[in-house]
């Protein structure tokens, strides 16, 4: 039987060359645009997570970057806690409310369905965290739209 003389990994040890890039860093030009949409449910998968990781990143290489929120996406940019609004019931709770709050304070815009958010989540526009712009939901096409006309960079996220 083979022998494992491989010493066990331990804290502070490398798996991969984590330096090394292999494209250059690309950054926005003036006056590019670039929106990341989320019809995703909070909590349903790493996606929202990701995806608002990728916004931030955006919006620090310059790109002039906005956030909507529709259908289910909705649901990430609700106020939440246990037992009280604000509090982190399990490690990773408030994950959304602080990626997002730090889009917003870095400049990003952010934008909520009101149809979803009402009819389809039964919230109302207090439910939201604070900075996020709800808007009627004729403005969704537009928004995307608008990027289009611009010649933006458009993230679609889709999970159901």
């Amino acid at each position: 039987m083979p022998k494992v003389t491989q010493p066990p990994h331990k804290a502070g040890d490398y798996f991969v060359d984590y330096e090394e890039k292999v494209f250059e860093d690309v950054q926005a030009k003036k006056g590019e645009k670039a929106l990341v949409t989320f019809h995703t449910v909070a909590f349903e998968g790493s996606i929202g997570l990701v995806n608002m990781l990728q916004a931030t990143r955006l919006l620090r290489k310059g790109y002039e970057t906005s956030i909507l929120l529709y259908g289910p996406g909705v649901t990430l940019g609700v106020q939440r806690g246990f037992p009280t609004i604000g509090d982190e019931a399990f490690p990773g709770h408030q994950n959304y409310t602080n990626q997002l709050q730090k889009f917003m304070a870095e400049g990003g815009k952010v934008y909520a369905c009101r149809f979803a958010l009402q009819a389809l989540y039964g919230h109302g526009e207090p439910s939201l965290i604070e900075g996020i712009r709800p808007i009627n939901p004729l403005d969704v096409l537009d928004l995307k739209l608008l990027h289009v006309r611009d010649n933006a960079l458009i993230i679609d996220t889709w999970t159901m």
